[in-house]
């Protein structure tokens, strides 16, 4: 797509925080354990040498992080070198004046280490919950994402929307420690959300959740297309691919430590959406070379990759790794594989 790539490709983890629930009873995990976790998978993120974390908001009994900034803030001391953002952060619900604060403090307790990912969410819940329009989904995310970058380029600031009161020339403190936020949109594939980015100059992480992943290559051309005709320096150019991933020794555990949880939580989410039942020949099929989900040892998910680098000449690769939460012990160890055996690999082929 791209000979632009910051080198080496940035390789990273996304979660959104998902409650582990027994599949026998149903009871779901403390969020207080289930948090701690978290904390501890980050710090071995760090330790392994990863690039980049990202932590998604949800509001619902099944997740346990509703604000991407208090865990993000956590681990802003826990760890040394590791990127922490957010995947995402809800904006149209959101204040953009306190998203910005709130980041700006990460920023700063993790000396310059923190960055945004704005999006609408994969759920709703939040709009009733902070009493916003669904009518005026897009017309809300569009006009606080404009006041997020107003706040972002520019202290003090004077703007003017229809969804929240205007800012007549306001301080807006602190400030991050290289004066600005980096802010990635996260898009689902719609052209429309591809084209704003584009215009605005933003990186966008996309997020391949279903099908065979080279079916979004178009979206990345038109991407790379409408980033170049709106004027903006292609040394600036940065796009990312979000993708459900497992990390195991022996591929032969899949089926027992990950897809039983994996599976449950695909069906929870499926039957709000009117999705069929989740069966393992739809894993073996998304696993398989141009499917949608890397899970697997470390060769094999090396190779596939490497695969995808080459499809879409991403410079960011995160693996979304904890859909239906894993056991705690299976995640540190598809975190250490990664970090040890897998992101060496692809460095070092991308190097050569």
């Amino acid at each position: 797509m791209t000979e632009k790539r910051i080198d080496p490709m940035q390789l990273g983890i996304t979660m959104f925080g998902d409650s582990r629930i027994d599949l026998k009873t149903g009871k779901i995990q403390s969020p207080e354990i289930r948090m701690k976790e978290i904390i501890e998978e980050i710090k071995l993120m760090d330790e392994v040498g990863l690039d980049y974390f990202g932590i998604g908001e949800h509001h619902r009994a099944d997740y346990v992080v509703a604000a991407p900034e208090i865990v993000l803030a956590a681990a802003a001391t826990q760890t040394r070198q590791i990127i922490l953002g957010s995947s995402v952060s809800v904006l149209s619900s959101a204040d953009p004046v306190k998203l910005f604060q709130d980041f700006s403090m990460i920023d700063l307790l993790s000396d310059g280490r923190a960055e945004i990912m704005a999006g609408r969410g994969s759920f709703i819940e939040s709009f009733p919950l902070f009493g916003y329009d669904l009518a005026q989904y897009s017309e809300i995310f569009a006009e606080k994402l404009d006041l997020l970058l107003a706040i972002n380029q520019q202290n003090p600031i004077s703007w003017t929307g229809e969804f929240r009161p205007a800012l007549e020339n306001q301080d807006i403190f602190p400030r991050p420690k290289h004066g600005k936020l980096p802010v990635w949109v996260a898009v689902g594939g719609t052209p429309q959300s591809v084209e704003r980015a584009a215009r605005l100059g933003l990186p966008v992480m996309f997020a391949i959740i279903g099908g065979e992943y080279a079916n979004f290559k178009p979206l990345f051309e038109y991407y790379q297309q409408a980033y170049q005709a709106y004027g903006h320096d292609m040394k600036d150019f940065q796009v990312g691919v979000a993708m459900h991933s497992f990390f195991v020794d022996d591929v032969s555990e899949l089926m027992q430590i990950h897809y039983p949880t994996y599976a449950a939580q695909m069906n929870r989410i499926g039957a709000t959406r009117g999705w069929p039942a989740y069966h393992p020949a739809q894993y073996d099929q998304g696993r398989s070379k141009n499917g949608h989900l890397i899970m697997g040892d470390a060769p094999y998910a090396v190779d596939k990759i490497l695969e995808i680098s080459e499809t879409f000449g991403q410079t960011r690769f995160a693996a979304h790794l904890d859909t239906g939460a894993a056991e705690h012990q299976h995640i540190m160890r598809a975190i250490e594989i990664y970090g040890t055996k897998i992101a060496p690999e692809v460095r070092k082929a991308q190097k050569s």
